[in-house]
């Protein structure tokens, strides 16, 4: 019998993820180097990596169907809609984490974190800089990488 603790990003070896996951993922993504595997949650595999030296994500489910992908990106990489919206919504907020998502549909967002005054949210873009997403994010710790 096999019991699964609901963690977050439980590391997992090679040999512990499906192999049509594996097989998904070497498809998708392969000039993949230093991929680190992790259950995202109780139905996602996530794939951690560099691609050149971009550091990406990728989810996949058990079957190996493609969930998402999220790929580091910098302040000045992000389309211009997307920065005049930050710039007007969270003036004085400091931009961290940020992340080009992808979904199956051709679905491309825009993700970031916003910090000011110890008040950080979660917010997410559409690429002509709609907000669709904001969360306040909890000041647990600062995580190191």
């Amino acid at each position: 019998m096999v019991f699964f603790f609901e963690r977050s990003a439980q590391k997992l070896k090679n040999s512990e993820v499906p192999t049509a996951v594996k097989q998904a993922f070497a498809k998708n993504f392969p000039s993949a180097k230093e991929v680190k595997w992790s259950k995202e949650n109780a139905t996602e595999f996530e794939a951690e990596f560099k691609s050149g030296a971009t550091e990406k994500s990728a989810n996949f489910d058990p079957k190996g169907n493609w969930v998402v992908t999220e790929t580091e990106m910098k302040k000045s990489d992000l389309p211009q809609a997307v920065q005049a919206s930050v710039t007007k919504e969270f003036a004085g907020f400091k931009m961290e984490e940020i992340e080009k998502v992808e979904k199956p549909d051709n679905v491309v967002l825009y993700e970031m974190e916003l910090e000011k005054n110890k008040i950080v949210y979660e917010v997410q873009f559409t690429p002509d800089g709609k907000m669709i997403k904001k969360e306040v994010k909890k000041e647990d710790r600062k995580e190191k990488d």
